[in-house]
């Protein structure tokens, strides 16, 4: 969690406000029951990611920095903890969706009240450098939550029969380019945040990486390319499929990505506006690890690694899908739990998650804007299907 030296009070002052009221964009016109419900372990009701943003401004920056400050109820130090073994017990991830009390105006006015004193605490005497930091990662961790609240409503609204729109309006109509693999010569490449600018701290330090020439796609692969695959047998030709992913699959009863439907021979999407018919030229998104790793051996090709994507990265089109890498995710050479600046609790923050999960690269259009950069490295486990994750293929440059 680190952040270029020199950021100013002022600056955070006025950008607080509006990320949270991004956050309460993103929740209008739902319901008490839409916020409150969970559709499976790994998701969140949106009331939790609500009260949890909230609770990390009060728990790390307003107990320890606020003159006489109070909690707003204390049980929420507990209820709210994601899992911050250093704060103490948290309540069980899977059971939050029975969290029906504190209800939705209660959790609406934690926000209030800790909005209230954080911008009396911006507008006082300057704070310490620590405690700026510490505030801007607040904010970036809000806007990672703003997607997580985009991904599991999502998740949850395909669950309902009805398959209900989330967000009304017709769907962009676009036509996808060519796909085109483009050589990249590799060499000594310097990979990590540059130091400009905020950066989480498993984006450092930065570090140089031997690539190799390789070859990768000019744009992540779409629906129509990914039918392809679908329609050539391709969840039940075990050949493509890791080991693991291929048990998996078959455990699952996986026949294509978790959001399509097929209806009277025709393919269809649910998306935030709902049930529509499939667009071919759109990203495939929904994607799993293994899922993505079996297309590529489909098409011949490969998942680049994630210092190739990174070499790679200016030349690349961006910003629809989270795109899978194949490296396994776990820390740079010298990489410090919390960066120079935070230890404790919120160093827990990305370290203890180096086991058992890939790299994705890129952002997706659930990701805030500004949110995403180059260096940024989000991760899950191999079978997480639920996030915007996509593929962009690759293949070593002496491909005959």
């Amino acid at each position: 969690m680190e952040i270029k030296p020199g950021i100013e009070q002022a600056t955070l002052a006025a950008r607080y406000p509006d990320v949270r009221a991004q956050t309460e964009a993103l929740t209008l016109g739902l319901s008490a029951e839409d916020c409150a419900a969970q559709s499976m372990p790994d998701a969140s009701p949106v009331k939790w990611h609500m009260a949890h943003t909230t609770w990390f401004f009060e728990t790390f920056v307003l107990e320890n920095h606020a003159p006489r400050h109070e909690p707003f109820r204390p049980e929420f130090r507990y209820l709210y903890n994601s899992y911050y073994n250093a704060l103490g017990e948290q309540f069980a991830r899977p059971q939050r969706g029975l969290l029906t009390r504190p209800p939705l105006e209660e959790i609406r006015a934690y926000r209030r009240h800790v909005d209230e004193r954080m911008r009396t605490l911006l507008a006082g005497p300057a704070l310490p450098s620590p405690v700026l930091e510490l505030i801007e990662l607040g904010l970036n961790h809000e806007q990672q939550h703003q997607e997580l609240i985009v991904t599991d409503f999502l998740h949850l609204l395909s669950l309902n029969p009805l398959l209900p729109a989330w967000k009304e309006g017709p769907a962009e109509e676009r036509e996808a380019s060519p796909l085109a693999f483009r050589p990249c010569a590799g060499g000594e490449v310097e990979i990590g945040h540059d130091g400009a600018g905020f950066a989480f701290d498993n984006e450092l330090p930065r570090h140089v990486q031997r690539v190799a020439p390789f070859e990768i796609a000019s744009r992540p692969a779409s629906n129509g390319e990914y039918l392809a695959f679908v329609e050539d047998g391709g969840y039940r030709r075990p050949e493509f499929w890791l080991s693991e992913g291929w048990a998996n699959a078959r455990a699952q009863r996986w026949r294509h990505p978790p959001y399509w439907r097929e209806i009277d021979g025709a393919w269809h999407e649910f998306s935030r506006q709902g049930l529509r018919p499939l667009d071919p030229a759109r990203p495939a998104t929904h994607l799993s690890h293994f899922e993505a790793d079996a297309f590529a051996s489909w098409a011949g090709a490969r998942l680049p690694t994630e210092f190739e994507w990174e070499a790679a990265a200016p030349a690349l089109e961006h910003g629809e899908v989270w795109e899978w890498t194949s490296s396994s995710y776990g820390p740079y050479p010298g990489f410090k739990p919390g960066g120079r600046t935070h230890a404790g609790a919120v160093g827990e923050y990305n370290g203890k998650f180096m086991s058992n999960q890939y790299v994705l690269r890129g952002g997706s259009s659930a990701t805030p804007a500004g949110h995403a950069r180059r260096s940024y490295r989000n991760f899950f486990p191999s079978a997480a299907r639920w996030q915007f994750s996509g593929v962009r293929l690759a293949r070593d440059a002496d491909r005959s």
